[in-house]
């Protein structure tokens, strides 16, 4: 398979949602994507970025993403976090999944960061095995928190 990762441009961005929407539909969330293509181009590639994505590419398709952001730990200190890495299930198996958590290892060391971070469902035993096999450390202790818009208003109404 002829295949190169590379960082993302712009152009990528409709192939990109459309693996991030892929994404959501494998983790049973298939309604959960409300980013549009606008907003994923001005926040990667707008006046401030906010993100970097590398791209696994075969001929002109994107076949697999991995975005990542910078984050701050009052522990560690810099930290780079690996918000999606997904590869299109025909594309996997031939080590793209490796070749895209290389390119945010070394990411991470040529940013000096303290610790690189992601999350991974329970059930994505999948996912789990490969994580553990380049020595992450997976943290069953702890819980992932989060707050929607709703969830973001209904707080705010309390204040």
């Amino acid at each position: 398979m002829n295949y190169n990762i590379r960082l993302a441009t712009k152009q990528d961005m409709p192939q990109v949602i459309e693996l991030i929407t892929e994404l959501a539909i494998f983790e049973k969330e298939p309604d959960a994507v409300v980013l549009t293509l606008k907003e994923l181009e001005e926040d990667g590639f707008g006046e401030h970025p906010i993100f970097k994505c590398f791209v696994a590419t075969n001929q002109e398709n994107v076949v697999g993403i991995a975005l990542t952001y910078i984050r701050y730990s009052t522990w560690k200190g810099k930290t780079l976090h690996l918000e999606d890495l997904v590869v299109k299930e025909a594309f996997r198996g031939f080590g793209l999944g490796s070749k895209l958590l290389d390119e945010v290892i070394k990411l991470g060391k040529s940013l000096e960061v303290k610790r690189v971070s992601w999350e991974v469902l329970d059930w994505n035993t999948t996912a789990i095995k490969f994580y553990e096999s380049r020595g992450a450390n997976i943290l069953k202790n702890w819980h992932l928190v989060q707050m929607d818009n709703n969830g973001i208003e209904q707080y705010l109404s309390k204040i």
